[in-house]
């Protein structure tokens, strides 16, 4: 297992080691084939200077390794958000907050990050600059066939599953940081969306978009999150005896596959065994949307006058979904708005009593690449059969942890398999403004699952 951030961290400031040499542990792990397309653009010279500069240890990330997905304006550099639509784009003038924060914090930023063509995807794939392949951090490599990574912050959660970074900035729309998280077998905190400012990052949906991160362990997210908002989480040692959880049964135990079934399962077992009270509740049905719901009128009204320009550079499954978005009419969204707010209220009622939820982060393990990725690379040729299969897997991966950005709410997804198994994530969520209740329940069932 890698060390964390903590653990490393503890042992600059005892001299054990120092800055720079876990940088060039990180740049190595960055250079090995595991990290085959995980990122777009490395950074590795402007990272050794970082690493030199005094009084690192004393800070936050000490001079560690971190990760940012090409989402998010770095000073001096072009922001391409996965795509080449955007090669014209200027340098941005500035570092965008969290990025800013980061960097505050003491953080060597060791690269951008591969990720989906605008964000716009849960699976990982990308037709331009290729496909990642997922790694298990947990336990290391994944054997057989390249598997997809999840996405779409897919880049960043290799980059933190095989060691190449302590924390990788990433955003979750509808899960892009959860879902590479289990695929990937780390761990991801998707925090309350208002906490995190998103300005500088190119957006999806200004509506659901948060800014966030992967970690290796779940006191490590803490530290992320810390930094990334500007504020304390307010710590609880209770044991998980005094916590009360929820298994939701609508829709997110639907069609699990045995692996995710298996650990999910072997999962609450072990938290009865530490005599947490978990029931069984029923939720509101999913909120109904029109077609991509938020994400794809909100994404056409940022992409309408670059489509007219360089439509044809677009993966044509991304700019597909994002055209979905431009028949919604006004009327329509402001009821999609309301809607949203009514549904918040009834399924916070029946959360009401609960310190977390607990399901399955996605009901699947991470399928083969080859599987999903379109046949002919950067060819625009489509390939129906691995269209079909990509739309399937997606709507899958996404199915989860989406409600949860439409809920407004916070969630961490964490590994909960056991070695020889694919990696799967157990999420712990709750609503707006429950980030700390969730991540002090993490700790608890992080400590007891690692055990397992």
């Amino acid at each position: 297992m890698l060390t964390d951030l903590i653990t490393t961290r503890d042992q600059l400031r005892n001299g054990a080691t120092t800055s720079p040499a876990e940088l060039e542990r990180c740049i190595t792990a960055a250079q090995a084939p595991s990290n085959t397309h995980s990122f777009v653009r490395t950074l590795f010279d402007a990272a050794r200077t970082t690493a030199v500069q005094p009084g690192l240890p004393q800070l936050p990330l000490a001079g560690l390794a971190v990760s940012v997905k090409d989402l998010f304006d770095i000073e001096g550099q072009a922001t391409l958000a996965g795509s080449t639509a955007l090669a014209e784009a200027p340098p941005a003038a500035q570092d965008c907050p969290a990025v800013a924060r980061l960097r505050a914090a003491g953080a060597s930023l060791i690269g951008r990050t591969n990720m989906v063509e605008f964000a716009f995807s849960g699976v990982g794939v990308n037709p331009h600059h290729g496909t990642p392949a997922a790694w298990d951090g947990r336990f290391g490599v994944l054997t057989g066939a390249a598997r997809v990574p999840g996405g779409s912050s897919s880049g960043a959660g290799v980059s933190v599953a095989t060691g190449a970074a302590f924390i990788g900035l990433g955003s979750d729309t509808g899960g892009s940081i959860r879902i590479p998280a289990a695929l990937n077998g780390i761990v991801g905190f998707k925090n309350t969306a208002r906490l995190v400012p998103t300005n500088g990052a190119v957006p999806l949906s200004t509506t659901l978009d948060t800014a966030c991160a992967m970690t290796r362990t779940v006191r490590d997210a803490i530290v992320a999150h810390e930094v990334l908002a500007a504020r304390r989480v307010t710590r609880s040692l209770a044991p998980l005896s005094q916590y009360r959880f929820a298994v939701p049964s609508t829709l997110f135990l639907d069609a699990l596959d045995a692996t995710v079934a298996r650990a999910f399962e072997r999962s609450m077992d072990a938290l009865r065994q530490a005599d947490a009270q978990i029931d069984t509740i029923d939720l509101p049905a999913v909120l109904e949307q029109p077609t991509y719901g938020f994400a794809a009128p909100e994404a056409y009204a940022w992409h309408r006058e670059l489509l007219q320009r360089a439509g044809d550079q677009y993966d044509p499954r991304v700019r597909m979904r994002i055209e979905k978005g431009a028949p919604l009419m006004a009327w329509e969204y402001i009821d999609l708005l309301q809607a949203r707010q009514q549904w918040i209220a009834r399924m916070l009622a029946d959360m009401e009593g609960y310190d977390a939820l607990l399901s399955p982060t996605v009901p699947m393990v991470a399928p083969f690449i080859a599987d999903v990725a379109p046949a002919d690379g950067v060819d625009k040729t489509q390939d129906s059969a691995r269209d079909a299969e990509f739309f399937r897997v997606n709507n899958l991966l996404l199915r989860n942890t989406s409600v949860v950005n439409l809920l407004d709410g916070c969630a961490l997804s964490l590994p909960c398999h056991v070695q020889g198994e694919l990696p799967v994530g157990l999420m712990v969520w709750h609503g707006a403004l429950r980030d700390d209740s969730v991540l002090n329940a993490g700790l608890q069932i992080e400590k007891l699952l690692q055990k397992q």
